[in-house]
């Protein structure tokens, strides 16, 4: 059965109208960014009725102040709170108290680019799929952010994530942010609220186990601007490692060999210098293979790239590989169940 296939219920009713839309968004210390997201997402070209719903979590900046200020300013917004701060909180709570047919995802540090919310409902008609999404568009100011943004983008540092760097349109296990059928939301009992990263594949893991279709399609395009240092990096990928180790305890069928390379490389590469060092040279083969491995990628990668960014490639590519490796690695059981 092709995706098509699958098309009973179209999210424009039988008259041609176009659904009530949902944005739901979790805040939390947000401030500096979170008016953009805001306009950007009243700003959008959608021609049916439209509701924001904001989350706003416990946060150290004007966060709250400026969420209120703007439900205030726009009878389209609305803002929900957050007593705990954690993302799958925050959005099961934002969507508990929307209205819309249609759910769409959006974070607080993300500009949704003109006519995102068309596409993603035209899309979800078209192929009658549970969830629809693009591509995390990596983009940096510094030279620093704009050398993360391509090894975000390159198969050497992600793998085979369609989402970060495109491909053709069809079913995948996931996607960038997301929109939404709400009864798809309401089959698979929303977002796991135990899980403090990596809720987002999760859920699509459980649609895609219910018989429901993810969908990418590189139209649905969203900025997202990297992390501003090695330090900051190293701790969202550790952390990204750690949580999905714990996801992928819960539903072992989910995994992907992409999610299996860095703990395996950062096991070769320590396997290899302790014995290389104490034992056996011919064993300090692995780590030098991959560092050949990342000059070659970083030469390749940085075609275009001016030189203070390119600079950067040959130590963010460990970084992502190992902070990740290593947080898989080293992911405590209790995660999986939420503790």
């Amino acid at each position: 059965m092709t995706v098509r296939d699958r098309v009973t219920v179209d999210p424009a009713d039988t008259a041609g109208r176009w659904p009530l839309l949902s944005a739901v968004m979790p805040v939390r210390d947000e401030a500096t960014s979170l008016l953009a997201s805001v306009e950007a997402v009243l700003a959008q070209d959608y021609p049916g009725e439209m509701e924001l719903v904001m989350a706003v979590g416990p946060s150290r900046d004007a966060t709250r102040q400026l969420a209120a200020s703007l439900a205030r300013r726009d009878p389209r917004v609305r803002v929900v709170d957050n007593p705990s701060g954690l993302t799958p909180a925050a959005l099961n709570g934002a969507i508990a108290a929307s209205r819309g047919s249609v759910v769409a995802r959006v974070d607080g540090h993300a500009e949704l680019p003109q006519g995102y919310l068309r596409r993603a409902v035209e899309l979800l008609r078209e192929t009658g799929a549970d969830n629809v999404g693009g591509i995390q568009r990596a983009t940096g100011e510094t030279a620093f952010e704009r050398a993360v943004a391509v090894a975000m983008t390159s198969r050497f540092g992600v793998g085979d994530a369609k989402f970060h760097y495109g491909g053709p349109p069809g079913p995948t296990d996931t996607v960038y942010l997301g929109c939404f059928r709400r009864e798809a939301l309401e089959r698979v009992g929303g977002f796991d609220e135990a899980l403090a990263r990596s809720q987002d594949s999760e859920l699509n893991h459980r649609i895609r186990a219910t018989g429901g279709v993810v969908y990418f399609h590189p139209d649905l395009a969203v900025r997202y601007r990297p992390r501003s240092d090695l330090t900051g990096l190293a701790r969202q990928y550790f952390h990204s490692g750690r949580w999905k180790r714990a996801v992928l305890r819960r539903h072992p069928r989910s995994t992907r060999w992409r999610q299996l390379v860095p703990p395996a490389t950062v096991i070769g590469c320590g396997a290899g210098l302790m014995l290389g060092v104490t034992a056996w040279p011919a064993a300090l083969a692995a780590p030098a293979g991959y560092a050949a491995a990342v000059l070659a990628a970083s030469a390749v990668t940085a075609r275009g790239l001016e030189r203070p960014a390119a600079v950067w490639l040959p130590a963010v590519f460990p970084v992502m590989h190992g902070a990740w490796g290593l947080g898989f690695l080293l992911s405590p059981r209790s995660l999986a169940n939420g503790r």
